[in-house]
């Protein structure tokens, strides 16, 4: 599994399909104030034990505000399945997503790494899997990284 994890001061995302027109785009999800943006990839030969692991990391790893975690001060995640983190755009124009996991797969992994994470105390927000969705964040610091098991 592989995650790309941003400190952040406030994040949201939408879906369309919400409400009444299929087209718009309503909130799914919503974390306000300090706490961490995670887009979630899911490759062939990830695992319940790697999802658990991944979320025991989201939680405790130290990247806040004076090197606090999650878990230090209770701050809210907001966790985004993406499938383009496993994309290899080495050849050609085009990237290609053999290394992404199938949404049969993928989903029901990502749904472990969000309920292992609450296991834990965390208040976590979702998108919606397999939904056209738009991240809206202010990232603090800027601060980034990834983080693969």
């Amino acid at each position: 599994m592989r995650a790309v994890v941003q400190r952040v001061d406030g994040a949201s995302v939408s879906a369309a399909g919400t409400g009444h027109d299929p087209s718009a785009h309503g909130t799914v999800g919503e974390i306000i104030g300090e706490g961490l943006c995670v887009l979630v990839g899911v490759t062939h030969g990830d695992t319940p034990e790697k999802a658990a692991q991944l979320a025991r990391k989201l939680w405790s790893v130290r990247i806040l505000e004076g090197e606090k975690s999650c878990s230090d001060v209770n701050a809210p995640l907001l966790v985004i399945s993406q499938f383009t983190l496993y994309g290899d755009a080495r050849k050609g124009r085009r990237p290609t997503w053999n290394a992404a996991a199938p949404g049969e797969i993928a989903e029901p992994l990502v749904d472990e790494v969000v309920d292992r994470l609450r296991a834990l105390g965390a208040e976590v927000a979702t998108g919606r899997f397999g939904a056209d969705m738009r991240v809206t964040l202010t990232n603090q610091g800027p601060f980034t990284v990834i983080i693969e098991v």
